[in-house]
């Protein structure tokens, strides 16, 4: 399926919605139990874009069948210049080059707004369309969080997995100084 990824806008989030319903329904990729309704999603949209963050869908014959968003890896403020990645597809079209076409474009952007690290934590350590795919893209295990979630009456795991952008720690972050501690980025 040919694709067009362009930034998320208000009228995909009935889309993103039902997308993300099913995994969080059907699968650990989410360890939500309970899909949170539009408007909660709306939220956190707003929330990715005010620190801005990009927040992609995948349009595919007329529609939205994927997106992904990079979030703030944690809030501290040396974590500043580390990105986490999200992917979800449409269930009905994973194995078809979607999750790659999100996952390329949002290390290039995320590259682009001088991020160093992308960090990927993946749900169930048996995932390995998802692991595949990160590593396809560069990603390096980082670690293992063992029974971490439960969901589905099972203990799941999460794989941790994490690449460089741009020239990752080779440098220090433009205009970096050592007396700066401030949020640089968003």
């Amino acid at each position: 399926m040919n694709v067009a990824i362009r930034p998320s806008q208000d009228r995909d989030l009935a889309e993103i919605a039902a997308i993300y319903r099913h995994h969080v329904l059907h699968g650990v990729a989410s360890f939500e139990e309970v899909p949170p309704d539009e408007d909660e999603l709306a939220r956190r949209r707003r929330d990715i874009l005010a620190l801005r963050l990009p927040y992609l869908v995948a349009e595919g014959a007329g529609r939205v069948v994927g997106y992904c968003y990079a979030s703030r890896y944690r809030t501290r403020s040396a974590y500043r210049f580390t990105v986490e990645d999200s992917i979800y597809v449409d269930a009905a079209e994973i194995g078809r080059g979607i999750g790659r076409a999100l996952l390329e474009n949002l290390i290039e952007r995320c590259c682009e707004l001088g991020y160093r690290q992308m960090v990927a934590v993946i749900g169930g350590s048996d995932q390995w369309p998802s692991i595949r795919l990160h590593e396809a893209l560069g990603f390096m295990r980082a670690g293992l969080l063992s029974a971490v979630g439960f969901k589905f009456g099972e203990w799941i795991d999460c794989v941790l997995m994490q690449r460089p952008l741009g020239s990752g720690s080779d440098l220090p972050p433009l205009g970096f100084e050592q007396s700066n501690k401030g949020d640089q980025l968003g």
